[in-house]
Order: structure tokens, then C-alpha cells, then sequence
């Protein structure tokens, strides 16, 4: 029994799926998958992914469905398992369907079905292999009688053979005005689908949003003190130049002119200052235009760093992290959608200073919060390497992170989609993003994308 442990897993865990418990079913598809795995039994291990993809696809996860069902695929093709692969070809055929990709569910099917004939044919070739001589004589005279009574029979064969064209140029018919109805019923539930994944993701846009108000505050502050001083000092100088000039002293109110005149370009420097951060707010918080234009990744980087960092701190006063930069100034302005790539950086730093901030609370004496940022250019793309000395990603979630609604936070600090908003972002820069772990010693994203 030791032997086949992943089998009879894989049988259990098909009966808890037949009785709709999908948790214990999946705990051991899972569990078969392991033992699989180690004893390198590749048709209990190919098994074992298919029933997690049915698993999947009963919970209304596709993707993994999907993924899943390919993978046990792929395993009892090397394996060289038939009678198998004709349950895998049916999954995935089931799967496409509530995909509502009915060219690929069809194709499946109909790999299924043809496997299904071979698998028969063969069964019966093996079974008048091992029918006696007398019987195979038998065989052999009624064959002979049937070839007699073929010619008889070719015009009625005609004839059925053009009644089942007719009949099968009907079902063809039929399907396609099923499939019609079909996709006429489903589009207002996919035009609702896409409504709430549109909510969803301006939900998750709006909560950047708000983790960038604290910072922004902070940030805008200080031009407007600088503003309101200035303001305030120039107001003294107006009525020194008002008397010197009622005194005739034109030499000292040209001074006091000139005093005033740089003055007024420091208000002017912080206004504009304050207006540019007012602007990264709004472009933040509305839609994408979609539209690249040159930007100073430099500028745009260090500033959405610091906003992140004071968000944070607004929020933890007894927070505190080290922050390092390092630009490389042979970077000049690079076409991108300078909103879409604050919001994948904001995302980022937000995740990095969350990590410093965890592992700082349970953290011995000595250990300092640190966050690197790096830009650089390779070759014909730019590089932005952020790296931090948190608690890490743990191995077992890396290939995770990246998927829809997945988080490692706890319940209600955060919607699990900005990883995922951020890889989408970048693929649709043309660029991509590398992640490196160590649990315990920290992680470091890396992000290239194209200068051009």
C-alpha cells in the first residue's frame, strides 16, 4: 500500500470531491501531489493535478483550474497513461466551457473521444487475439459472407450516408443558434463581471490613494510655510520701500526692491513646488490616460519613496527607517504613464516599509529598518532595484504573489491586488518584474522597462 500512497489519496480525495467537500478533496489532491512527487510515480502524480484543477474548477477559480489540469496533462503524457488522459481531455474540455471558450472545449472533447475509439479498438483486437483457431474459422466465414452482401447494401449505404450528413449539417445548425443564445444570456452577467472588476480596481486605486494622503500633507507642508514666510517678509519690505521712497531715499528703496525681488522667485519656487505635488495627487487618483510622455524617473522615484515613508509615519509615529538611493544620472527623461508607474512604485515601497516595520516589532536591539533604491540603465532598458531588510517572502507563497486578491497581510490591510495591478502595469510597458527572497533577511523587487 506504501507503494501506491499517492493513488489511494487521490481516490480519497475524488470521494470527498463527489460529496462536495472541496477542502478535504483538495487537502488530499495536495497531499498526493507530495507523495508523487517523492516516490516519482508519475500517473498517481499526474492524477493528482487534474482532480486539483477539477477542484479549482468547481470553486470557480479558472486560472488555477487551468493551470492545474495542464500540469497533470503534461506529467500523463510522459507517463504514457491513456485510459487516463481521456478524464484529463474532459476536464479541461469542461474547464474551456465555463471559460466560455467553446473553440478550445471542443477541441478537448474531441480529443477525448477519438482516444476514447483507439483505447476500444485496441481492447477488441486484443480480445480476437486470444479467441481459439475454430473460433477465428468461424470469423473468417462470416466475413467473407458479409463481403458477398456488401454490394447489395452500397445504395442504402449512400442513402444513410447522405441522411446522416443531413442530419449531422442540422446539429451544426442547431448548436450555433445555442450558441448565440448563449452568448446573448451571458453578456449581461460578463458586462457585470467587468463592471465589478473595474469597482475593484478603482477600489484598490483609491486605497493607494489614501496611503498617500498622510504623506502628501507632510510633503506639501513645507513649500507652503516657505510661502507664507516669505509672504510675511515681503509684507515688511513693502512698507520699508513705501517710506524710503517718501523719505526720497531711492538708494535704499532699490535695495529693499532687490531684497524683494528674490523673494518673491522663493515664493514663486515653493508654489510651484506645492502645485506639483497637488498635481501627483490627481493624477494619481483619476484614471489612466494611458498615454506615455518624458518623465524624470529619478524625480518621480525619490518622490513617491518619501510620500510612502511619511504615509507610514503619519499613521506609526514610533516608526522610523533608514532610507538609501542611489540614481544613476546618465538617466535622463523616459517615456512612460507616469501615474501607472507611481502606482506600481507606491506599491512597492508601501510593501517594503510594511515589512521593516513588522519585523522592527519583534526585532532584537541593533536592528535598523533600511530600504535601497537603485536606478540604473542596462543596456536599452532602465532598472529600479528596491530592496529592504525585512522578514521576507516565505518560499512556499513566491509563486503567489502575483495572483488576484492574494495577500499576506492580515484581514482588512490590504485587497491582495496591487502586486497583481503592478505586474499588469508593466507588461503593458513592455517591461517586467523579478522578485528575490530570503525569509528572514528581506526581498528585493526588481523592475526593467523599456527607455523607448
Amino acid at each position: 500500500m506504501q507503494k501506491n500512497k499517492g493513488g489511494w489519496l487521490y481516490n480519497i480525495g475524488v470521494i470527498y470531491q463527489k460529496k462536495g467537500k472541496y477542502v478535504f478533496a483538495k487537502q488530499y489532491f495536495a497531499e498526493s501531489v507530495k507523495v508523487g512527487q517523492q516516490q516519482n510515480n508519475l500517473t498517481a502524480l499526474g492524477q493528482a493535478f487534474v482532480g486539483l484543477g477539477n477542484i479549482f474548477n468547481a470553486m470557480g477559480d479558472r486560472d488555477s483550474s487551468l493551470w492545474y489540469a495542464k500540469k497533470g496533462l503534461e506529467i500523463i503524457q510522459s507517463a504514457g497513461a491513456p485510459d487516463i488522459l481521456v478524464n484529463i481531455y474532459s476536464s479541461l474540455s469542461s474547464i474551456y466551457n465555463l471559460r466560455n471558450n467553446v473553440d478550445s472545449a471542443f477541441f478537448y472533447q474531441g480529443l477525448a473521444m477519438a482516444l476514447t475509439d483507439s483505447i476500444n479498438s485496441v481492447e477488441k483486437i486484443k480480445q480476437f487475439q486470444n479467441i481459439g483457431f475454430d473460433q477465428q474459422f468461424k470469423v473468417q466465414v462470416l466475413e467473407r459472407e458479409k463481403i458477398e452482401n456488401e454490394n447489395k447494401i452500397k445504395t442504402y449505404s449512400l442513402l444513410a450516408g447522405l441522411a446522416v450528413l443531413s442530419i449531422i449539417a442540422f446539429i451544426i445548425y442547431r448548436n450555433n443558434r445555442q450558441k448565440q443564445k448563449a452568448n446573448q444570456v451571458l453578456e449581461q452577467p460578463l458586462s457585470n463581471l467587468k463592471s465589478t472588476q473595474a469597482q475593484l480596481i478603482q477600489s484598490e486605486k483609491m486605497a493607494s490613494l489614501g496611503e498617500l494622503t498622510a504623506g502628501i500633507a507632510h510633503e506639501i507642508q513645507n513649500p507652503l510655510n516657505f510661502v507664507n514666510n516669505f509672504s510675511e517678509l515681503n509684507r515688511e519690505l513693502v512698507v520699508e520701500l513705501k517710506q524710503g521712497l517718501d523719505k526720497g531715499d531711492i538708494s535704499d528703496a532699490k535695495s529693499l526692491a532687490e531684497d524683494l525681488e528674490r523673494n518673491l522667485e522663493k515664493v514663486e519656487l515653493h508654489g510651484k513646488r506645492a502645485a506639483a505635488i497637488v498635481k501627483g495627487m490627481l493624477q494619481h487618483s483619476q484614471g489612466s490616460t494611458g498615454v506615455k510622455e518624458p518623465t524624470d524617473i529619478k524625480k518621480l522615484a525619490d518622490e513617491y519613496l518619501r510620500l510612502a515613508y511619511h504615509g507610514l509615519r503619519a499613521k506609526d509615529k514610533s516608526f522610523n527607517a533608514n532610507m538609501q538611493t542611489d540614481f544613476d544620472p546618465q538617466i535622463g527623461a523616459i517615456n512612460i504613464v507616469p501615474q501607472d508607474i507611481g502606482r506600481v512604485l507606491l506599491n512597492l515601497y508601501n510593501n517594503a516599509f510594511y515589512a521593516v516595520n513588522e519585523k522592527q516589532k519583534e526585532a532584537p536591539p541593533g536592528y535598523e529598518p533600511t530600504v535601497w533604491l537603485q536606478t540604473k540603465k542596462v543596456g536599452d532598458k532602465f532598472e529600479i532595484t528596491l530592496r529592504d531588510n525585512g522578514n521576507g517572502i516565505p518560499q512556499k507563497v513566491m509563486d503567489k504573489i502575483f495572483q488576484p486578491f492574494f495577500t499576506t497581510k492580515p484581514t482588512g490591510q490590504g485587497t491582495g491586488l496591487g502586486l497583481s495591478l503592478s505586474y499588469d502595469i508593466l507588461k503593458a510597458h513592455g517591461g517586467e518584474i523579478k522578485v528575490g527572497s530570503k525569509e528572514g533577511e528581506g526581498s528585493e523587487f526588481t523592475i526593467l522597462i523599456p527607455m523607448a
